[in-house]
């Protein structure tokens, strides 16, 4: 059997990182994905979906993602049910988060959010005379005794 969800969407609030009894952080907050598809003469619909993240991923998510940013999750869908307060039976359907990815550009979260996000770490420099260059913040060893096989 397969339960894998990849979703790609923006958050519709600050996500909500709490921490259980026992000490192990959980993020919940709600993506906003827009269908693929639209009737002719109607607007595109979105759906809404609540997603939960434990442990480092939770973590990860309440330091660095705010409203309004975009966001891939990928995951498995869970439903739970429960009885509340009043003794009715309640049910949820939410995606479980293995892996979450920022889904727009530093400079495009920015501009959208107003947040300012995070800068990767810097690589440290190298030397440039093997043609290669400096890729995305990676380089690449000129020498072959430096490659680690």
């Amino acid at each position: 059997m397969l339960n894998r969800s990849i979703l790609m969407g923006r958050l519709t609030r600050d996500p909500e990182l709490r921490t259980t009894p026992s000490g192990v952080s959980v993020a919940s907050f709600t993506l906003a994905v827009d269908r693929g598809y639209a009737k002719a003469g109607e607007e595109r619909q979105t759906d809404f979906i609540n997603i939960v993240a434990w442990r480092a991923t939770a973590e990860f998510v309440g330091r660095y993602f705010t409203k309004g940013m975009m966001m891939i999750v990928e995951g498995r869908i869970q439903s739970r049910s429960w009885e509340d307060q009043n003794g009715n039976k309640r049910y949820a359907t939410e995606v479980v988060a293995d892996n979450i990815q920022f889904g727009e550009s530093k400079k495009a979260a920015a501009q959208h959010t107003g947040a300012d996000m995070p800068a990767a770490p810097a690589a440290p420099a190298q030397q440039q005379d093997d043609g290669f260059g400096d890729v995305a913040g990676f380089s690449i060893a000129s020498d072959d005794d430096d490659l680690p096989f």
